[in-house]
């Protein structure tokens, strides 16, 4: 496989085959022996839908040119050793694959996790030795955890199942062991960017099956994204008020979720939501209505080689998410990293798109910036937030994959 499909038409590839090297270097040394299969697995970016998903809604998601690349071999006594750089040895053995509350939060039981999900499949499986390393950046929201669960469902499939399981399913066992074995309810957002590749429109209509689109995203533009600081201590609860308040709106109209209820009848029904709902309830229930809408315009942007179009997509997304789903700052407190973050890239930016990322908040913003002022950007970025803060990558063509 050409490097450049993981990291880039642009990359620098001799760093990455010396990334590829010392790590095989790294599995000889420990185990004495050559490792056989090489992996890598992908982070994430959400370009589109920001907390939609838990109300089956549509998103935007893409891998991106960082990854967890992992060297392994087959064992034959039913037991996953996996080595990571900088953390502690996991060892699971595969003869004893029920939940076990002590592993909650942890990366044995995603690896437990997985294999359950997969021999509940009926497919047999045997231990493997793997040695992995990462470079997926830390603190910037583009799911760490969940390219390392994808990682592990991959290597059981190419060792064991000769790629039986396809990309959507391999999300699915892997968004099943973080919510059953590590005790992350999480939806299936990042699995699927993950482990499908590309930028990716996702309909989660029927959440365990959603209607995936794989597009092409605009040529000329690198993403880059931001962690802007902030406490992320004490803010479950604001998260989780944004899909109490969407699901109580909704059953207002006898729906569980947003995505069974009408817009129109929505608007219709205002005088009587104002009378039994705040106005920031009423408010993110509108975004999640016109957020699906984005997501299909940049759907058609994106088919149809409208760049502009697409752009004005994610600028809009951005937009409502400070104005109507209003999780770009901390209630209450004044700090506010993240909405300086995007008000001073949109002084910055000529030709490009600037967002909130993920949960919000606290943390990271996404920028589509032009490849020819992206250094200009991210080098003021970094004199705001810190050079440690601000990383660029590209949309990466192939999800987590074995690397031939």
């Amino acid at each position: 496989m050409n490097l450049s499909l993981l990291y880039g038409e642009n990359a620098n590839l001799n760093y990455y085959e010396n990334r590829i090297n010392a790590l095989k270097t790294a599995f000889i040394n420990g185990e004495g022996y050559e490792p056989t299969h090489l992996f890598s697995s992908p982070g994430r970016a959400e370009i589109l839908g920001n907390h939609t998903d838990h109300n089956n809604g549509l998103v935007m998601v893409a891998s991106i040119s960082v990854d967890v690349i992992a060297w392994a071999s087959k064992r034959t006594d039913n037991i996953v050793k996996v080595c990571s750089e900088g953390f502690d040895d996991v060892i699971v053995d595969l003869t004893s694959l029920e939940v076990n509350p002590n592993e909650y939060g942890n990366s044995n039981a995603l690896v437990r996790g997985v294999a359950k999900a997969i021999t509940d499949r009926n497919y047999k499986l045997n231990g493997f030795t793997a040695y992995t390393t990462s470079d997926i950046f830390k603190g910037a929201g583009v799911s760490s955890s969940a390219a390392f669960e994808v990682l592990i469902t991959e290597i059981f499939n190419a060792l064991y199942l000769n790629g039986a399981i396809t990309p959507i399913e391999r999300a699915i066992i892997s968004q099943y062991a973080e919510n059953a074995y590590f005790g992350k309810p999480c939806g299936l957002l990042d699995q699927s960017g993950i482990s499908i590749g590309n930028l990716t429109k996702l309909d989660f209509n029927t959440p365990s099956k959603p209607d995936v689109n794989v597009l092409n995203a605009p040529d000329g533009y690198s993403i880059v994204i931001t962690n802007t600081g902030g406490n992320h201590a004490d803010l479950t609860t604001h998260y989780a008020d944004i899909r109490k308040e969407m699901e109580e709106v909704a059953s207002c109209f006898g729906k569980k979720v947003l995505r069974d209820v009408n817009y129109n009848e929505f608007l219709t029904h205002m005088p009587s939501l104002k009378r039994r709902f705040s106005g920031r309830a009423i408010l993110r229930a509108m975004h999640y209505f016109n957020e699906n809408e984005r997501v299909l315009q940049a759907e058609n942007a994106l088919i149809n080689g409208d760049t502009k179009k697409f752009l004005e997509c994610v600028n809009l997304s951005g937009i409502s998410s400070i104005n109507l789903l209003q999780n770009c700052y901390v209630p209450g407190e004044t700090t506010q990293p993240i909405l300086l973050a995007i008000e001073y890239s949109r002084q910055i930016i000529r030709d490009g798109a600037v967002r909130v990322h993920g949960g919000g908040f606290a943390g990271t913003i996404i920028a589509f910036v032009s490849d020819s002022e992206v250094d200009e950007y991210a080098n003021k970025m970094q004199n705001l937030f810190g050079k440690g803060n601000v990383f660029k990558a590209v949309v990466r063509k192939v999800g987590t994959t074995q690397v031939k």
